[in-house]
């Protein structure tokens, strides 16, 4: 069922206000919505897992904390909080099937897919992506379970900055390239 909107006059304008939503509606809602491509890995006495994401967010640079959504029933989130230790490597133009090895393509477990890409272990022992753009190595600081869902807060322990090179998105179900601009100091 779709959601239920109503049209009201904002400054003058019709505006259209959902009431109701599913969860369908909301998929499409979000699906066109542009968001970094990233792979979140993990490495521990629980195991090493990584997989790709968008559901990544910074929260404050005082101190500095990040979060990422994971899917509560994947392997991943069992995996990440029983090390307590996480990384987002940011992606670039180029990586696409990387991302799509770490999204499950293939069906390889979560440690056959660490025989893609250049990987080296991070200060806190996280699988480190060679080119990646950005990287943050956090340590778990807070869990919360939203709906199907775990939100894991990291406070970031390690950045490790590469090179700036055109910046891989995921909208409209599939990838694009946001392409670097150089420019003046």
């Amino acid at each position: 069922m779709a959601g239920v909107v109503k049209t009201l006059r904002v400054d003058g304008r019709d505006a259209a206000m959902a009431t109701a939503v599913d969860g369908e509606v909301f998929r499409e809602a979000m699906s066109r919505i542009g968001a970094a491509v990233h792979i979140v890995t993990t490495a521990g006495p629980a195991g090493r897992a990584g997989a790709t994401m968008t559901a990544v967010s910074s929260v404050s640079d005082a101190p500095p904390t990040l979060l990422v959504c994971i899917n509560r029933t994947g392997r991943l989130n069992t995996i990440l909080r029983g090390n307590g230790v996480f990384c987002v490597n940011t992606l670039v133009c180029g990586d696409e099937d990387l991302a799509g090895v770490f999204a499950g393509k293939g069906g390889l477990d979560h440690e056959a897919r660490f025989h893609h890409g250049q990987w080296s272990d991070g200060i806190l022992g996280t699988p480190v992506l060679a080119g990646a753009r950005a990287v943050l190595e956090c340590r778990v600081s807070d869990v919360s379970e939203v709906g199907s869902h775990t939100v894991v807060f990291g406070r970031v322990e390690a950045v490790h900055l590469g090179r700036a090179r055109s910046a891989l998105l995921y909208v409209d179900r599939g990838y694009r390239v946001l392409p670097h601009i150089e420019t003046a100091d």
